[in-house]
């Protein structure tokens, strides 16, 4: 897969692949991204955010044209490409001339999915999971009446709803699963509505959610898988290290070492002052940093809203926590870890993280090549390839 065949800036990039590799399951139209992309000034976040909501209001426009004039099929395809567009202008907004739009925009986008769903072909379930003191908002997909297996799924850093629809919710209904998508501590509804913060002890999310959802009558409590994408590559093996009711898991690609992504750029002496604890001097650093890399600056601020702050230097020390090294082996259900060729943000520690999998009843690292168009991080444009892998193999994982 060429690279920078849209944008130099890699974010910009890396978000229009996504997209058209959307278009599979709908959630885009190949047409639409490019001439959305065609419109887009190169890193210029203004740009990227008007441009795609843009596309997101005309197919939303055109959605309430067609659930007025009763082409339920029609409304539901487009609110739900609304809901991604929107989601896909989201993420740029706090580096635009108006970050103040953020909440408004996030609102927007998922009120367009839940449109869609609301229209959707088999049942959706809008749902609410106990969690601590308060409530996981998320949604479960029906695939099928009785008792089935389910598929509990784990968003990435930054992804929205409509977004992990593309990752394994829907090749789950179509193989006969239920699916469960939710919005955990930092995450979605969790954030923008509950003032939830990320944690990195994703068992203590994992186990409330499992207890909720072995008690409907309609899941079979004995195969629920949990899968994860992006960052819940850490989230999801570290739950299963500790959650040993699972009957597979799946991870996309694996995570050892989260803060690998944002270190292994630096300097050794900015780390050294992060090791002396001079974290004002290490934010100022970056700040003059990122005026020298705008692609940099463009991502730094929705990187950093999740952990609840805009030091740079405290998410780096707290993100010392997120290491799988000394629990991996506690992984007891069967794995899966998916290993991408040219992985921008992990390298290496798929094949690492199966290494430490010592504990697992069985593990399989599978790997996606550049030669098939399914490199990069999380296979942009090749997630039905992925799709098709990571269920035959949970087919017969849950059949052994």
């Amino acid at each position: 897969m060429a690279d920078q065949r849209f944008f130099t800036t890699t974010g910009f990039e890396f978000a229009t692949l996504i997209a058209l590799g959307g278009a599979s399951y709908g959630v885009a139209e190949a047409g639409e991204v490019m001439a959305t992309a065609a419109r887009i000034a190169d890193a210029d976040a203004d740009s990227w955010f008007d441009q795609w909501m843009a596309t997101g209001e005309a197919c939303r426009d055109s959605a309430e044209q067609a659930e007025a004039a009763g082409h339920v099929a029609s409304a539901r395809d487009l609110y739900l490409r609304a809901s991604f567009y929107m989601g896909t202008a989201f993420f740029y907004v706090l580096a635009t001339r108006d970050p103040s739009r953020s909440l408004p925009t996030w609102r927007r986008h998922r009120d367009a999915v839940d449109r869609a769903f609301a229209l959707w072909p088999t049942p959706v379930e809008a749902v609410s999971i106990p969690y601590e003191d308060t409530a996981l908002q998320g949604y479960f997909l029906s695939g099928g009446d009785g008792p089935r297996p389910l598929v509990i799924c784990v968003n990435g850093s930054d992804g929205t709803v409509t977004d992990m629809l593309t990752a394994a919710p829907l090749d789950a209904v179509e193989r006969g699963y239920h699916a469960l998508i939710f919005d955990g501590p930092g995450q979605g509804q969790a954030l923008y509505e509950q003032g939830l913060f990320f944690r990195h002890d994703w068992e203590a999310v994992i186990t409330p959610v499992i207890d909720w959802a072995s008690a409907r009558a309609d899941v079979d409590a004995a195969r629920i898988a949990l899968q994860g994408w992006s960052q819940a590559g850490y989230w999801v093996p570290r739950a299963a290290a500790f959650e040993h009711r699972l009957a597979g898991v799946m991870v996309d690609p694996g995570v050892v070492r989260v803060g690998d992504s944002w270190t292994r750029h630096l300097p050794p002496p900015m780390l050294q002052m992060l090791d002396g604890g001079d974290l004002q001097e290490f934010d100022a650093y970056m700040a003059e940093g990122m005026k020298q890399d705008p692609g940099l600056a463009l991502e730094a601020a929705k990187r950093l809203e999740p952990y609840g702050t805009d030091s740079l230097a405290k998410v780096l020390l707290e993100l010392r926590a997120w290491d799988l090294t000394d629990v991996a082996g506690q992984i007891r259900a069967p794995i899966l870890i998916t290993s991408p060729d040219d992985e921008q943000f992990w390298p290496g520690q798929s094949q690492e993280l199966h290494d430490l999998c010592t504990g697992a009843r069985s593990r399989a690292l599978v790997r996606f090549r550049r030669e098939e168009g399914a490199n990069w991080h999380c296979e942009p444009m090749a997630p039905r390839l992925r799709g098709q892998r990571m269920f035959d193999w949970l087919d017969a994982v849950l059949a052994g």
